[in-house]
């Protein structure tokens, strides 16, 4: 500073004053604040779609950050956005992760300062339920989910693939669900109506050989690493049984984001040998009819089940990253088989949406938005983080 005071002194014009005081706000102005162009190249709108930040862009851009006092604010209407810092079960943040909703064709800028940050409802959430026999269960604001753990084996309730839990209000309920243990029976939020059974249910995922399903048990442990507001991540793993003569254990890593009807699965397959191992991603199929979306070339596999005369209609969907799979119907489910190899991560995205929430209410828009969801995973938007000057 007193170098500073030093050279304005000595400055014998206005010019030479004006220069210095130029120099001198231009960082300040830098580490003050910044801001994030997301575009959308979709020829279609983004609507409520979580955008992950490389948090070291963000830092390169605004080095005084403070995670305690960031303000984001959307560069046209100046409201204040939910964020959430995504650290993947670490300790070091990994991604500023924000939700928006950009028009087709268009941009948005968020600006980023410090300030108070508004209070946010959290949107998403997971948990284990020790209390429901081992059950682990996640949602987000449209739709939630459940999985079986080892206390339901050997028992008349066991069932094998993902469950389905319908909503309406966009709150969060699992816990309510829970505590009133009346899950079955629609108060006014919604309900679990949807049956699983021994099937993959909702987009599970098993080994396929021999013509056959060869499902593992139920999952045996489990890893929270990020719980919300935006996205919640956490990890299955499952114990080792045999598929033919071969000893297979599957982990599998799920994120649920904010505003999405479908949530990603991150699965690896371990075993020994270097064969590829086929397995099936599976949607279970009923007797009335219903209206079914299979289209081998895209990797999508949407169906749209017959109307339950109480409860509505569910809509089941999944999509593939790959294109090789090959669409079966065997054991009264949809089966898209694939291989993969071991070690190795494979992607799929699975998910579901209710007609009573009166967002998808058909079949043709529940499929509209499975093809426009693989445009999504084709064409993620791309946020650039800039410096403020």
């Amino acid at each position: 500073m007193m170098e500073v005071i030093f050279k304005m002194a000595k400055a014998k014009h206005a010019r030479d004053w004006i220069v210095l005081l130029v120099g001198l706000w231009l960082p300040v102005a830098a580490v003050g604040q910044a801001r994030i162009e997301i575009n959308n190249p979709s020829a279609f709108d983004r609507r409520e779609e979580v955008v992950a930040v490389p948090w070291r862009d963000v830092v390169s851009a605004y080095p005084a950050i403070d995670t305690a006092s960031l303000v984001i604010t959307d560069g046209s209407t100046r409201r204040q956005l939910p964020y959430q810092y995504e650290l993947k079960g670490g300790r070091v943040i990994l991604n500023l992760l924000v939700q928006v909703s950009i028009a087709a064709k268009t941009k948005a800028v968020l600006k980023l300062r410090r300030g108070r940050p508004e209070t946010f409802k959290a949107k998403t959430f997971c948990r284990y339920v020790p209390e429901r026999k081992d059950d682990f269960a996640w949602e987000n604001d449209k739709i939630g989910f459940r999985t079986y753990g080892k206390a339901l084996e050997n028992t008349n309730e066991n069932a094998y693939g993902l469950d389905v839990w319908v909503k309406r209000k966009g709150e969060l309920v699992i816990d309510r669900r829970y505590r009133r243990n009346d899950y079955h029976k629609d108060h006014g939020d919604g309900l679990d109506y949807y049956s699983v059974g021994f099937t993959l249910g909702a987009g599970g995922i098993a080994p396929y050989a021999e013509d056959s399903v060869w499902y593992p048990a139920n999952y045996r442990h489990w890893e929270i690493l990020d719980n919300g507001p935006l996205r919640s991540t956490f990890r299955l793993e499952y114990d080792t049984w045999k598929v033919q003569e071969k000893e297979v254990r599957l982990v599998l890593t799920m994120s649920i984001d904010a505003g999405s009807q479908l949530h990603k699965v991150v699965g690896i397959y371990t075993y020994a040998g270097s064969d590829p191992l086929p397995v099936a991603v599976g949607i279970v199929k009923r007797k009335a009819p219903g209206t079914s979306l299979l289209d081998e070339q895209k990797g999508l596999m949407g169906y749209w089940e017959p109307a339950d005369k109480e409860n509505g209609t569910t809509g089941i969907g999944c999509v593939l990253e790959r294109k090789e799979a090959e669409v079966l119907l065997k054991e009264g489910q949809w089966l898209s088989v694939f291989s993969v190899d071991s070690g190795k991560p494979f992607v799929y995205y699975r998910g579901a949406a209710w007609d009573k929430a009166g967002v998808i209410t058909t079949a043709g828009e529940w499929f509209r938005y499975l093809n426009q969801y693989h445009e999504k995973i084709k064409n993620p938007l791309q946020p650039v983080v800039l410096a403020t000057r």
